[in-house]
């Protein structure tokens, strides 16, 4: 089988030594690789959410103002996304299209929606020194703020920006860009990780407190079947292309009896068959709190810790 066999691999590629090559700046004795401009806003945001955490924990009590499981699914999340962008998955990515593919569905569909989860912007407000706040606060209130998060905060617009980086990225001549630019692919990477997690935060946290928790519910509902439409869309168009999109991305195709076609294939099955369980799954969980929270409910009652 041929993920097993990419399976495998990886832990033989965790095991030896290998020479520096190739876009990452791989270390003479391992395969795993340290890009700070991947890995700077990472520890950014991990310092800011457990330095605020700790504040707002010591305010308000432990597991208020963010629950215990919040800070645990940011963590996980957070841990998921270094390891996809540092790890040996990392390297083999830019040589083998089913790992590449795997390494952005890390992304997108597990880390993402874990960060967002944790609703992180309160505790990174409160990382900031308490004389930054008030300022911080009025400046995400001024009105061209406040305008522009209306629309890229919009469920529409979320959904809209996160199906477009999936589909650009995957249009021949950019991809190929990224496989040849270390810059493109850093923005890459950055672009699918931050759109999806703009696209989850909107989905779990939503927007308006004049909407109902069912109504957001039900406009999540519709934004995940149009994600798990048309990301299966270019998936299948992956699959059953005769024709190799990235010539350069199957380098090490033939290491896994795979042909750069076969390769190609296989990540587009991965994108249109597990990924779609996964945003299914996601739907199936909006679709029964839709059924079973009444309006009257405060916003997100069953993910929001009190305070």
């Amino acid at each position: 089988m041929p993920a097993l066999r990419l399976a495998a691999l990886l832990l033989v590629l965790l095991a030896q030594p290998a020479a520096a090559h190739g876009l990452s700046d791989v270390d003479a004795g391992s395969l795993w690789s340290y890009d700070p401009w991947l890995m700077a806003p990472l520890y950014a945001v991990g310092i800011g959410f457990y330095v605020g955490t700790q504040r707002l924990w010591a305010h308000a009590g432990g597991g208020r103002g963010v629950s215990f499981r919040q800070v645990g699914g940011f963590w996980i999340g957070w841990m998921i996304a270094a390891l996809a962008v540092t790890s040996p998955l990392h390297w083999l990515g830019e040589r083998l299209f089913t790992a590449h593919m795997a390494e952005h569905e890390l992304l997108m569909v597990i880390a993402a929606p874990l960060m967002a989860y944790a609703r992180l912007n309160g505790p990174l407000l409160w990382s900031l020194p308490a004389s930054f706040r008030p300022a911080a606060g009025r400046m995400l209130n001024a009105l061209p703020v406040a305008r522009a998060w209306g629309f890229v905060g919009h469920p529409v617009s979320a959904t809209a920006l996160h199906g477009l980086a999936l589909w650009a990225w995957h249009a021949p001549p950019l991809y190929t860009w990224a496989l040849t630019n270390p810059a493109v692919h850093r923005f890459q990477h950055i672009s699918f990780f931050a759109t999806s997690l703009l696209f989850w935060w909107v989905l779990l946290h939503g927007r308006g407190a004049g909407r109902s928790t069912r109504m957001r519910d039900g406009i999540a509902i519709g934004c995940l079947f149009i994600t798990i439409v048309h990301s299966g869309v270019l998936g299948a168009l992956l699959t059953i292309s005769p024709r190799v999109w990235i010539p350069g991305q199957g380098a090490l195709a033939g290491e896994f009896g795979l042909s750069p076609l076969e390769d190609q294939q296989l990540a587009g099955i991965l994108m249109w068959v597990p990924t779609g369980i996964l945003y299914t799954g996601a739907a199936l969980f909006f679709a029964h709190r839709w059924l079973t929270v009444n309006d009257n409910d405060a916003p997100l009652a069953s993910i929001q810790s009190p305070g």
